[in-house]
């Protein structure tokens, strides 16, 4: 199958456009989006991909599934397009970027900054249907994606996973931990964060201080 995605990453996945779950896959996804609205936009369901070439990545972001409101979801995951009010988990990010590394909290929620430094912000599920969180989650995106994370564990080293609640923690076991650095902690939601765990958890810092110790650039959060 011929998926408009970024080179080096079609590469690396071609494998999976070709087996029959992403045929599957890929009709589902197309009656759900001709029979409502479903987030992100069409063009944009890669864009996580498409703003960080496979060489490029530094740091990997695992979300669940997209943003289910009008105007949030953009393909990144934890991002939302300009103009729009931050979502709690995202106010919980910037939140500890400035206690961490004193980085005054932006205007914008938008994150591509982030991707086209190096920063994979990868959702586990794709789309989801408008006001219906993780309506999408039996597609077979899930397959996808680790068939991604498992591209960048097996062929790239040095870089930083940042693991985030139960779920982006059960992708823990594809990654070795020898070569790389795993940063886990509970979800920055607000119900998860205000328990503990979250704030305080320097995640930011640590990244950037281990990116540094392999002489690779930091990422400016």
């Amino acid at each position: 199958m011929d998926v408009k995605i970024e080179a080096s990453w079609k590469q690396q996945l071609q494998g999976e456009f070709d087996k029959n779950y992403f045929a599957l896959l890929t009709d589902a996804v197309r009656k759900e989006y001709a029979s409502g609205v479903c987030y992100p936009p069409g063009k944009l369901i890669f864009n996580a991909f498409n703003l960080c070439p496979f060489h490029q990545v530094k740091v990997v972001i695992i979300g669940q599934d997209p943003y289910h409101q009008p105007g949030q979801a953009h393909g990144l995951s934890f991002s939302v397009q300009d103009g729009v009010p931050f979502p709690p988990s995202l106010q919980n990010i910037f939140k500890e970027i400035q206690n961490d590394l004193g980085t005054p909290i932006p205007n914008s929620g938008n994150l591509t900054r982030w991707a086209q430094q190096g920063v994979l912000l990868l959702n586990a599920t794709l789309t989801v249907r408008a006001s219906q969180p993780n309506s999408h989650a039996q597609l077979g995106w899930q397959t996808f994606t680790d068939a991604a994370i498992k591209a960048l564990a097996t062929q790239r080293k040095h870089l930083v996973y940042m693991l985030w609640g139960g779920y982006a923690r059960g992708k823990s076991y594809m990654i070795d931990k020898s070569e790389n650095l795993v940063l886990e902690s509970v979800h920055p939601s607000p119900l998860s964060a205000n328990r503990g765990g979250w704030f305080g958890n320097h995640h930011f810092s640590q990244c950037n201080q281990y990116l540094e110790n392999h002489q690779i650039t930091p990422i400016q959060w």
